[in-house]
């Protein structure tokens, strides 16, 4: 596995090291081991998530606060998302600043999420298969999140606001300028 870095601050890109033949393929997903060498923290996921929607679905941003705040391992199984991160913690050299990147099966890559960031992804295309890891238990008391369509941040989502598709509770989200 090799570890790439993203322009966040503690924030990076995993890509397996595949092995293909005529059966098909082989790649180690996830190790533990190895994931604590290339972070070079140890972290410990307690929860696996997994969610399945349709072109133009827009998740996030969200995060969690306080004490309930998580760090993600996010990848994909099935179909192609843009994958979106903005980095709030006041203390980082890169807040506020964001990164996107498309993750898909084919290119088989996953980008780990620190505690402090939000997270947000769309779906650009039908029968995506979301999968993502988590180092803190999810408390509903403790979500946070911020409007995808922020003028700030002006996140190009790969996705026509026409073709969006965003939950109640997502379409009032604060702004950054709110926070």
């Amino acid at each position: 596995m090799k570890r790439i870095d993203t322009p966040l601050k503690d924030c990076f890109i995993l890509e397996p090291q595949v092995f293909e033949d005529e059966r098909g393929y082989f790649y180690e997903s996830f190790n533990q081991r190895t994931f604590n060498e290339l972070c070079g923290q140890e972290t410990h996921f307690v929860q696996d998530n997994q969610a399945k929607s349709n072109y133009g679905i827009i998740r996030g941003l969200h995060f969690q606060t306080g004490e309930y705040a998580q760090a993600k391992l996010v990848r994909v199984l099935q179909g192609k998302v843009l994958d979106v991160v903005v980095d709030l913690r006041p203390e980082s050299p890169t807040y506020r600043q964001q990164y996107a990147i498309e993750l898909s099966p084919e290119n088989k890559l996953q980008l780990f999420v620190p505690r402090g960031f939000a997270h947000g992804y769309s779906v650009l295309e039908d029968d995506t298969v979301f999968f993502y890891k988590c180092d803190n238990f999810y408390q509903k008391s403790a979500e946070g999140g911020l409007y995808v369509f922020d003028e700030i941040l002006a996140i190009d989502w790969k996705v026509s606001t026409h073709h969006a598709v965003l939950s109640d509770k997502d379409k009032v989200l604060p702004r950054l300028s709110e926070m």
